[in-house]
């Protein structure tokens, strides 16, 4: 399970790498014909790649010794219009794999974004942002080069190495094993570099991530650092999260820098080995000087594949754990998520019901226990209570955010487990004590809450709430625009645009939870008088700690200890001289 904590590394489930290499270019498939013209493309290269040695024997041995300059350049004519041919074939090969790579990333990245939405408040609650976004973003970049270099690098560079191998021993037996002395001892390093290679990565990735959850929640809170001048310990903290991914990066990158030394060390034994013997072979006559040389050209022929696999494979060692990460998320299952047989929801009248709901986070500390109440259509009700009581919890179970332990919630007579959660939430109205506002305008923001309402409908929800007075003193009025969370507006300016969205939705039944807590007196009692004739007909609950603002609610319910220990009318609650009576009184107080 990740940790909600920049300082922690998260917790990562050990899979096999070929099954997440075999997953990673599945995405592939569909691009079979751009794929199938890049191999036939590299073909060409290979071809004439191979050819360039045979070109230079034959010139050599044929033409240079017996004079002939007409055949030298024929053949040089030849070799010529091939390799500008293959150096064509170069370039659209690396255009075509270019553009599948990326649109096999904005494929990865789109399924993994509908997939995160898709997860559970308890996902969310479990991880730092800046976590997951340095997987949708971070992460996924990293797997480009995997993804364009396995066509235009692996595939050619092994039929090369394949091809190349075939033909030194077609031309000399002892000179090809000549050249390849070293080959099982650099097959053997390179198993042993990757082994312990990946880990590192794994733990570098782990770092990276680190490093972004704590960027992300630091600049959130600049307001905060500011304020408490804590920007020296922040900078320091960062310092130390920079240092540990400087760390786990040079540690990294040490056992990747051996492969290089590696490769070069069995080419230049293999290139001398060749030498050595060509030579003594040579002046015995057993092979001509043309073999000899067209023998050297396929060692560089050879190794420089050799090479570029080995930098394909670091790079694979490299960024394999991305995809790793990736596809942690994508095997995520939401712990919410619609039955097998589940139906679409009716028309919402407004009838709640729990029946003995007993709910805990973490399975250890009962949020709620054995919880019973009936609602009826159209019912307003109030939930009060110290904070951390459950109010909040309620609500969320009615939307079917978490998941109860026991019992049953119903809507209509209706399980809402039986139900699916879209067409649970499209008839509820939420807005909670977390004002969010998306850049854009103003008008967009209160159109989140119906996407096809016309103007009209916006303005209208607008002066329900008496939104528009504000919004029209804007510089440009519905068309303002409005940045990330809305910080250029009053707290009780984006309080009231999120509720005129939430109003615009038209909801059957309405949860507002500390909905009003940040509008000033004057502004609540605007908005108090705007949401009466809206609040006529649906089933409503309100969570507010100013219990001046639920006076008027159809039931209030003094929630704590894990259930409700108080329910009924305002006056009636006074009359009961209880929990209720005792809280309004101590505010009467605090007021006065």
């Amino acid at each position: 399970m990740a940790v909600n904590n920049f300082r922690e590394d998260e917790q990562q489930e050990n899979v096999l790498k070929k099954v997440t290499i075999l997953r990673l270019f599945s995405y592939m498939k569909k691009y079979k014909k751009e794929i199938s013209i890049v191999i036939f493309i590299m073909g060409v290269i290979i071809a004439v790649n191979v050819l360039n040695p045979i070109f230079i024997k034959i010139a050599i041995d044929k033409y240079i010794k017996k004079g002939n300059s007409e055949g030298l350049y024929i053949i040089g004519i030849i070799a010529l219009a091939l390799n500008l041919l293959g150096r064509y074939c170069i370039k659209k090969r690396i255009l075509i794999m270019s553009r599948v790579s990326n649109k096999v990333l904005m494929e990865i990245r789109q399924e993994l974004y509908e997939h995160l939405q898709k997860l559970s408040f308890n996902f969310f609650d479990n991880r730092p942002v800046g976590k997951v976004l340095a997987r949708v973003i971070g992460d996924v970049n990293s797997l480009k080069v995997v993804l364009t270099n396995s066509v235009i690098s692996l595939i050619p560079d092994f039929t090369t190495v394949i091809v190349v191998l075939i033909i030194m021993f077609i031309l000399n037996v002892k000179l090809a094993l000549g050249a390849l002395a070293l080959l099982p001892l650099l097959v053997f390093g390179m198993y042993f570099i990757q082994v312990r290679a990946h880990k590192r990565w794994q733990v570098f990735r782990k770092k990276n991530s680190n490093m972004n959850a704590f960027t992300h929640e630091n600049f959130s809170g600049v307001k905060v650092v500011q304020s408490f001048t804590a920007e020296d310990y922040t900078s320091n903290t960062f310092s130390e999260i920079l240092n540990d991914h400087r760390k786990a990066f040079i540690n990294a990158v040490k056992l990747n820098d051996m492969f290089w030394p590696m490769v070069e060390v069995s080419w230049g034994v293999g290139t001398i080995m060749v030498f050595y013997l060509g030579v003594r072979m040579s002046e015995a006559n057993e092979i001509t000087v043309g073999t000899l040389i067209a023998f050297t050209s396929y060692i560089a022929m050879f190794w420089h594949p050799i090479m570029n696999l080995s930098n394909f494979y670091n790079q694979l060692i490299t960024n394999i754990a991305g995809a790793e990460r990736i596809f942690e998320i994508l095997d995520t299952q939401p712990d919410i998520k619609d039955i097998n047989e589940a139906k679409v929801m009716p028309e919402i009248k407004g009838e709640v019901e729990f029946n003995n709901v007993t709910f805990s986070y973490d399975k250890n500390v009962k949020v709620l226990e054995n919880v019973s109440f009936d609602i009826k259509q159209g019912e307003t009700i109030a939930l009060v209570g110290p904070t951390g009581a459950g109010k909040t919890t309620i609500v969320n179970l009615i939307s079917r955010f978490y998941d109860i332990d026991g019992g049953s919630i119903k809507i209509d007579n209706i399980d809402i487990k039986d139900v699916t959660i879209e067409s649970l939430r499209q008839q509820m109205g939420i807005m909670t004590q977390d004002t969010f506002l998306f850049t854009g305008t103003v008008k967009d923001n209160i159109r989140y809450g119906k996407l096809d309402a016309t103007d009209e409908e916006v303005i209208e929800a607008a002066k329900s709430v008496h939104a528009h007075e504000f919004i029209m003193k804007l510089d440009n009025g519905y068309d303002t625009k409005v940045n990330e969370r809305g910080t250029k507006l009053s707290v009780g300016q984006r309080q009231l645009i999120a509720f005129a969205r939430t109003l615009l939705s038209k909801p059957k039944i309405l949860i507002l939870d500390e909905a009003t807590s940040s509008i000033d007196t004057h502004t609540e009692r605007l908005v108090q008088q705007g949401i009466v004739e809206l609040l006529k007909g649906r089933t409503s609950f309100v969570i507010a700690h100013r219990l001046s603002t639920i006076q008027k609610a159809d039931r209030i319910f003094v929630v704590d200890n894990s259930n409700i220990l108080e329910s009924g009318s305002h006056e009636e609650l006074m009359n009961l001289e209880g929990i209720y009576h005792n809280l309004y009184m101590a505010q009467f107080e605090a007021i006065s």
